[in-house]
């Protein structure tokens, strides 16, 4: 029975392995467990590696090292391609708002903990720690850890086991302050709802169908290309009914409109009133009518799977000339956009085509629509963009008043390179498409692999940490929580009167934190909490990786 003591309370890579899968199973199954509705999810994989650990079933401290910083990498690589696309595009909109406001909550967070610093007199590693589980970052974990290590040559323990302690408290201080401001603000969900419907950013932008009605004298007999030369928006004329010979046609380039033709545009909200300025009045007239009209045209859904049509746009492919058939919507992640020509095409794309049977048929072709092209990893965007982020991390930069040089780090490089490559890559040929399931296994395999590495690591003198004094940190962790989002949260409310649900996104967004993200979107019943935390979360992100550095280097 030798091989299973050696199995369970050895040293090889055997012993490693089944000790991390030991960790993250068990703690998964404790994350399903939920307490008034609320859970701690993978958190559970930290508390259970502290039990592991204080027990002395530990691991290799080589192997520890290289499976959380690896497991730190997969994570936060994931986390950049996921938000890349929505982050440069998060500061128009009223996305420079709340992106100010997510700052200044991650910017009082740092001063409430280097107060508490002051007065305490506890290390500002330690603090540092506290502060990462009090706002629920796990990246600010790894980076302040990374830091201190390369800093000062060694680890410190009470960075993780601030971690620790702070978080359960953490989680559900947001919570709860989302629940107090409803009550502060007297919140009525019915008006709420109904404010946020006529103000909705997405429902704004969304490509939409309208039927028009030409009737503005001064665009009889002017082509199509004409016109849209006149009006410099977004918009596409899927279909043209001539009122003298009542045929309905694909329109081109070079088709004329009359008085009285009936035309099925695409475009958003936005820009309806101008373009119905310009042409003629809006009519009752849906989809459904356009349809029954002639059955010789169809309209489908293609899928872009041809490397070679990645980062192209619109207007390159050419398919309404080469194959008479024109595209009017483009579904990317669940979201309808307008097909304006300049819009580039991404892998994974869904293209709405109208046209006949045999074009459509010959565009398939043309732009693949293979389902299982999308399945294949692309693995090496992923490769690429670890290696460049890791270089980034690696690149020391001097700021005045600052001993050590500042890095990005594992956690810093990754994240800028992967949102770099997410938006900027298909432009230059790079495929960059995952399916949202391969994105989130990666991702959770490296949050299970980093939570269950820091919890061995920080298990051994837990229990003696919290007996001697460290559970005055859950109260500074408690404050670190709370203070920063009700001053931000009032400013928010009664200063810039952001709708509750945006708010609660906001507040969800600017502390990272998953279950508050998830209560605020089963209370609002609609995704525009989820919209808001969006739009804050990969600022907010990069700024609690590396504010968290900052601190370990400015106070060591």
């Amino acid at each position: 029975m030798e091989w299973i003591n050696d199995l369970i309370f050895g040293s090889g890579v055997a012993h490693a392995i089944f000790v991390l899968a030991l960790v993250i199973s068990t703690g998964i199954l404790l994350g399903k467990i939920k307490v008034f509705g609320v859970s701690l999810g993978i958190t559970w994989i930290l508390f259970v590696g502290i039990f592991f650990g204080h027990f002395g079933l530990g691991i290799d401290e080589h192997i520890l090292h290289f499976v959380k910083e690896f497991g730190l990498i997969l994570f936060i690589y994931s986390i950049g391609m996921q938000v890349g696309p929505s982050f440069f595009s998060s500061f128009k909109q009223g996305g420079i708002t709340l992106n100010l406001l997510a700052s200044s909550v991650v910017l009082l967070g740092v001063v409430t903990t280097y107060v508490i610093h002051v007065i305490t007199g506890l290390p500002i590693s330690t603090m540092v720690g506290i502060l990462s589980g009090a706002v629920t970052n796990t990246p600010g974990l790894g980076a302040a850890q990374q830091t201190y290590f390369d800093a000062t040559g060694s680890q410190d323990p009470s960075i993780a086991m601030g971690y620790a302690v702070a978080y359960p408290l953490g989680v559900v201080g947001i919570i709860l302050c989302l629940i107090l401001f409803k009550s502060l603000f007297r919140i009525n969900i019915a008006k709420e709802n109904e404010a946020i419907s006529n103000t909705s950013v997405s429902k704004m932008t969304e490509a939409q169908m309208f039927s028009l009605q030409v009737h503005n004298p001064s665009i009889f007999g002017k082509t199509i290309h004409e016109i849209k030369e006149l009006i410099d928006k977004e918009f596409v004329i899927s279909r043209v009914l001539h009122h003298d010979s009542e045929t309905l046609a694909i329109p081109l380039p070079h088709t004329v409109l009359n008085e009285n033709d009936k035309i099925l545009v695409v475009t958003n909200l936005q820009n309806i009133e101008l373009i119905e300025a310009l042409i003629g009045q809006k009519i009752d007239m849906d989809r459904s009518e356009w349809n029954k009209l002639d059955s010789q045209l169809i309209s489908r859904r293609i899928n872009v799977t041809k490397s070679a049509i990645n980062g192209k746009s619109v207007g390159q492919l050419r398919l309404r000339n080469l194959y008479g058939v024109n595209i009017t919507r483009i579904n990317r992640a669940g979201v309808d956009l307008v097909a304006d020509p300049r819009l580039q095409l991404q892998l994974g794309d869904r293209v709405t085509v109208v046209g006949s049977e045999a074009s459509i048929a010959n565009v398939e072709k043309f732009l693949g629509n293979s389902l299982k092209r999308l399945r294949e990893p692309n693995l090496i965007s992923i490769f690429i963009g670890i290696a460049l982020g890791v270089l980034l991390g690696s690149i020391p930069f001097m700021f005045p008043g600052i001993p050590q040089p500042v890095k990005l780090g594992l956690a810093g490089g990754p994240l800028i390179v992967a949102i770099l490559i997410s938006k900027f890559g298909p432009k230059y040929g790079l495929v960059t498409y995952t399916t949202m399931s391969a994105n989130l296994m990666l991702r959770e395999i490296g949050i299970a692999l980093f939570l269950a590495c820091v919890g061995l690591s920080a298990g051994e003198g837990f229990v003696e940490t919290i007996v001697n004094g460290g559970y005055k940190w859950i109260g500074y962790g408690a404050i670190i929580t709370v203070v920063p989002l009700f001053i931000v949260g009032i400013i928010g409310r009664k200063v810039f009167k952001i709708n509750y649900f945006t708010l609660m996104g906001l507040i969800s967004g600017s502390m990272t934190d998953p279950p508050a993200l998830s209560f605020a979107n089963a209370t609002a019943g609609n995704d525009f909490p989820a919209v808001s935390y969006a739009t804050v979360y990969p600022l907010t992100m990069f700024l609690r990786v590396i504010t968290a550095q900052l601190m370990i280097l400015l106070c060591l």
